[in-house]
C-alpha cells in the first residue's frame, strides 16, 4: 500500500477544511459572535497540519483501488472529526458524540439531528452546519480532483469511492475536467436556487443555508419547524423543484450542456426516478386529501415530502408522521429507493433498483426457457457482469449492516417503528424517520453506543458501504 499518498491526500483534506471554515468566520464577524473564535482555532490547526503533510509530494504518486478507497474513508472521518470541534469546544453542543453525530450527519447529507432547539445555535454554527451539506453533497475529494493534479487515470479510484451509484464514468477523457464540470453544474444550480429564494422574500442568510441543504440533499433546517416556518407555496415550491433536480444524475445535465438533449431524455434511470415521484405523489395526494383544505394543498405537501424523502433531503413542511399508514408506508419505501446514481441523493439508487428488478425478470425467464440467453440492458446497452455482481454484493452487505444496526439500536428500548426508521434514515442518509425520530422529533434520546452505530451507518451509506468496510479488513493493510 502506498501510505505516503494517503497521508498526502489527508493533508489536502485538512487544507480544504481550513478554507471551508472561512465562511462561518465571516458570518461570525457579520453577526458579532464570539463563538467564531473556535473556527479560527480549528482552522489554524487544520491549516498548519495540512501544510506540513502536503509540503512535499510523495515520490510515488501512483495509487490503485485499495489506496483510493482507504483515502476516501479516512478523509471523511478526518473531515468529520475536525468539523465537529467548533461545536464541541464552543459548548453549543456539549457532548462530543453529539457534535460528531451532527457533523457526520451534515457531511454525509443525512440531516438527522440531535438538537432539540436548532434556533438556539449561533449564526456561524448554523451556517457551518448547513454548509457541511454542500461540501459533502458532491464530495470533497471530487473538489480536490478538480484542482489537484494526480497521477494519470489513477485518480478515478477516488471518484469511484466517493461518488454515489453502482458505477462511475467520466464525462470527458480527463478525471480533473470531469470534476470541474460536476462542480460547475453544482455551483450554478445552487446560485440559481439562492436567487429564486431571495426573489420570494427569504432573507439572504436563510436562502444560503436552505440552498446548501437542498443542493447537498441534506435537510438541516435553521428553524425548529424546518421549511414549515416559511409559510409560502412559492418558497416551498422552489425547494421542491430543486430537491428533485439535485436528485437527478448530473450526467443528464452535462448532456444538455453539450447540446445532446435526446441522449439526456433517453436516460432510463432519470425517467424511472421522475415516474416514481409522479405516481407516489398522486397516490399520497388522494390518500391525504381529507387532511387539507383543498386538493391543491394536499398535492403541494405530498409533492414536497415525496421529493424530500426520495432525494433523501429530509426537509419537512408538515408532520407526515400523522399521515395515514398507506402514505407513511410509501414514504418508507422511498427511503430505500433513493435518488439517481451520480446525484447528491442517497438510498439504494434508482439504477440499482432497476438492475435488480431486471435481474429477477431474467431469472424468471431463464426458469421458463433454460437454454435461452438473456442480457440485462440499460438504455439499450448491456450491463457488465461485474456491475451486476457488485450490486448483488452491495445488497448483501447493505442488509447485513442494516439488520445488525437495528438490533444494536433496539437495546435502547424504543418502539420498532422508531428503531427501524432511525437506522433507515441514517443508513440511507435521509434524516427524519417515523415515531420518536419523526419530522418533529430528533435523535437525542438514543444512547452513545446507538449514536456511534448510526454514525458508522451514515458514513457507510454515503460512501456506498465498501470503503468503510475495507478499513476493517486485515488484508487492506498488508503490503
Amino acid at each position: 500500500m502506498n501510505k505516503k499518498i494517503i497521508v498526502y491526500l489527508l493533508g489536502w483534506i485538512m487544507n480544504m477544511e481550513a478554507i471551508f471554515m472561512l465562511l462561518p468566520c465571516v458570518v461570525a464577524v457579520i453577526y458579532r459572535e464570539s463563538s467564531g473564535i473556535w473556527f479560527l482555532a480549528v482552522m489554524a490547526v487544520c491549516g498548519t497540519t495540512g501544510l506540513l503533510l502536503t509540503r512535499r509530494k510523495p515520490d510515488n504518486m501512483v495509487f490503485f483501488a485499495k489506496e483510493g478507497f482507504v483515502s476516501v474513508a479516512l478523509s471523511w472521518i478526518v473531515l468529520s472529526f475536525f468539523g465537529s470541534l467548533p461545536f464541541y469546544l464552543s459548548r453549543e453542543i456539549p457532548r462530543f458524540e453529539d457534535a460528531m453525530f451532527e457533523v457526520i450527519s451534515g457531511f454525509t447529507t443525512t440531516g438527522a439531528s440531535i438538537l432539540t432547539d436548532v434556533e438556539g445555535l449561533s449564526h456561524c454554527m448554523l451556517i457551518w452546519r448547513s454548509f457541511t451539506h454542500w461540501i459533502g453533497g458532491m464530495g470533497v475529494l471530487v473538489f480536490i480532483l478538480a484542482i489537484l493534479p494526480l497521477a494519470g487515470g489513477y485518480n478515478m479510484y477516488l471518484m469511484k469511492a466517493e461518488s454515489p451509484g453502482p458505477s462511475v464514468g467520466k464525462l470527458v477523457p480527463k478525471v480533473k475536467s470531469t470534476a470541474k464540470i460536476l462542480y460547475g453544474i453544482y455551483f450554478f444550480m445552487t446560485v440559481v436556487e439562492v436567487i429564486l429564494l431571495l426573489v420570494g422574500g427569504m432573507p439572504l442568510f436563510d436562502s444560503l443555508a436552505t440552498s446548501f441543504g437542498t443542493a447537498g440533499t441534506g435537510g438541516f433546517g435553521i428553524k425548529n419547524n424546518s421549511i414549515a416556518f416559511y409559510d409560502s407555496y412559492y418558497l416551498q415550491g422552489v425547494i421542491t423543484v430543486f430537491m428533485i433536480l439535485f436528485g437527478i444524475n448530473f450526467n443528464v445535465y452535462y448532456l444538455f450542456l453539450i447540446h445532446h438533449p435526446k441522449d439526456a431524455l433517453r436516460c432510463e434511470e432519470a425517467r424511472a426516478y421522475l415516474g416514481i415521484i409522479g405516481v407516489t405523489v398522486l397516490f399520497i395526494t388522494l390518500n391525504i386529501r381529507g387532511s387539507f383544505t383543498s386538493i391543491f394543498a394536499a398535492f403541494h405537501h405530498a409533492a414536497f415530502q415525496v421529493a424530500s424523502i426520495i432525494t433523501t433531503t429530509g426537509f419537512s413542511t408538515v408532520d407526515f408522521d400523522k399521515w395515514p399508514e398507506f402514505s407513511k408506508g410509501l414514504l418508507v419505501v422511498l427511503m430505500f429507493i433513493g435518488a439517481c446514481a451520480g446525484s447528491t441523493g442517497g438510498g439504494l439508487k434508482v439504477s440499482r433498483v432497476i438492475i435488480l428488478l431486471k435481474s429477477v425478470k431474467k431469472e424468471l425467464f431463464s426458469l421458463l426457457h433454460p437454454r435461452s440467453v438473456k442480457i440485462i440492458k440499460i438504455e439499450s446497452k448491456p450491463v457488465e457482469h461485474q456491475v451486476i455482481r457488485s450490486i448483488n454484493t452491495f445488497l448483501v452487505a447493505y442488509l447485513v449492516i442494516f439488520v445488525l444496526s437495528t438490533v444494536i439500536v433496539s437495546l435502547d428500548n424504543f418502539d420498532f417503528t422508531t428503531n427501524f426508521t432511525a437506522v433507515a434514515a441514517t443508513f440511507n442518509n435521509i434524516g427524519p424517520g417515523l415515531g420518536a425520530v419523526g419530522p418533529t422529533g430528533n435523535f437525542s434520546g438514543f444512547s452513545a453506543m446507538s449514536k456511534w452505530v448510526m454514525m458508522f451507518d451514515m458514513l457507510a451509506g454515503r460512501l456506498e458501504v465498501f470503503p468503510m468496510l475495507l478499513l476493517f479488513a486485515p488484508s487492506t493493510w498488508k503490503k
